[in-house]
């Protein structure tokens, strides 16, 4: 069985350089031969131009395609992956057109698995861990009212002017500030337009406790049920969003106020132009430090007390072995798929594994990619 991984970008090659050195049979398939092989052409030659036909032409039942591709790639390859009896994973949400291949794809016996990178990845392996745990304590009690956060932000270990810096094109993180989001604020939906609407404190339960600034992103309200909490449960707060430093809404308060103005091909142009000027000016050097937190918390309530509250929280940084983005993004997307050659993930479209012995095993290998990952018991 071979594995087709697609795509060399920043965020990719640890995973895929994992996946190599373990043995398997992998081709890698970029858009420019070139750039594969100065990422990878030290530990194989089997690298081919990217070409989807091309792929389809020697795709095997049983294969794996991994796409680290841009997302408008996904569906089409998931669903040559169904065609062909081949399996696929990538990092990225799962789309309503890749949802809607559940179907085909259970027919077919074959995997389509997402959301295996670091957000969305990592933290909803946290969450499911955390929820396995409240309901496995003496705490459990259908009737607690319940909180939950999930924030991960990317950040600059060394702190600039600007309080952001940038792996790649900035266009996509400015798009993202003109997302609405929704999420659950004292027991109602909150539905905010733009992110600086919605920008709070968070502190963080680090070694030595830091302060964040946060914001909710996308719908976080589906993600309840894939976090398997009861319908019945009554959620206080629900919220899966985006973790920034102090000082960063302030630094970026002209770049909110102008993309507010943007319409039309003419604001796509600015955005553009924008995006360009932040690159040059706040974009990663070589072998500059990135940093990655990650909190994500449970609290339980009776009665107003909290009766038991955990936060999975990580902090990771680059080193010798290169970005904490990089690693965090793509060794979780090579762990899946190894689940998915050993046929511990089922046919049909999945996002990260919620099977105990799966989040077990993958956290244990997150752990040796973190600095810092602990679960801390505020109520202990």
């Amino acid at each position: 069985m071979t594995i087709h991984w697609c795509g060399t970008g920043l965020s990719a090659i640890p995973g895929l350089r994992r996946l190599i050195e373990r043995g398997h049979k992998v081709t890698v398939w970029n858009r420019t031969v070139e750039k594969a092989r100065a990422e990878v052409g030290d530990l194989t030659d089997d690298i081919q131009a990217f070409d989807i036909d091309a792929l389809g032409a020697v795709l095997e039942k049983g294969d794996v395609i991994v796409s680290m591709l841009p997302g408008d790639w996904h569906v089409p390859l998931a669903e040559l992956a169904i065609e062909k009896g081949a399996h696929f994973v990538s990092s990225s949400y799962i789309a309503p057109e890749m949802r809607a291949l559940d179907d085909k794809a259970r027919e077919a016996g074959v995997a389509l698995v997402n959301e295996v990178g670091l957000d969305p990845g990592i933290d909803h392996l946290m969450a499911h861990a955390l929820v396995d745990d409240y309901r496995a304590s003496d705490a459990f009690d259908p009737d607690n009212h319940l909180s939950f956060i999930s924030y991960c932000g990317g950040i600059p270990k060394n702190p600039n002017p600007f309080r952001y810096k940038f792996s790649w094109s900035p266009l996509g993180v400015l798009k993202a500030l003109r997302s609405p989001s929704r999420s659950i604020r004292d027991y109602a939906p909150l539905d905010v337009a733009r992110p600086w609407d919605a920008i709070s404190t968070y502190v963080a339960p680090l070694p030595t406790p830091e302060s964040f600034e946060v914001y909710p992103n996308r719908d976080s309200i589906p993600f309840m049920q894939q976090y398997h909490f009861e319908e019945h449960w009554p959620v206080k707060e629900f919220v899966r969003g985006t973790l920034r430093l102090n000082g960063w809404s302030d630094a970026w308060a002209d770049v909110f106020r102008e993309i507010e103005t943007l319409e039309g091909p003419e604001g796509e142009e600015r955005l553009k132009e924008m995006s360009d000027r932040f690159w040059a000016e706040n974009a990663y050097e070589e072998g500059e430090p990135d940093r990655v937190v990650l909190c994500v918390g449970l609290k339980a309530e009776k009665d107003g007390r909290p009766v038991w509250h955990k936060t999975y929280v990580m902090d990771a940084w680059g080193d010798a072995r290169g970005s904490a983005m990089a690693r965090l993004v793509s060794i979780p997307v090579s762990l899946a798929v190894e689940a998915v050659l050993n046929r511990a993930i089922p046919a049909g479209v999945h996002a990260a594994p919620s099977d105990p012995k799966l989040v077990k095993d993958w956290m244990a290998e997150i752990d040796t990619l973190a600095q810092h990952l602990q679960v801390v018991d505020h109520t202990a």
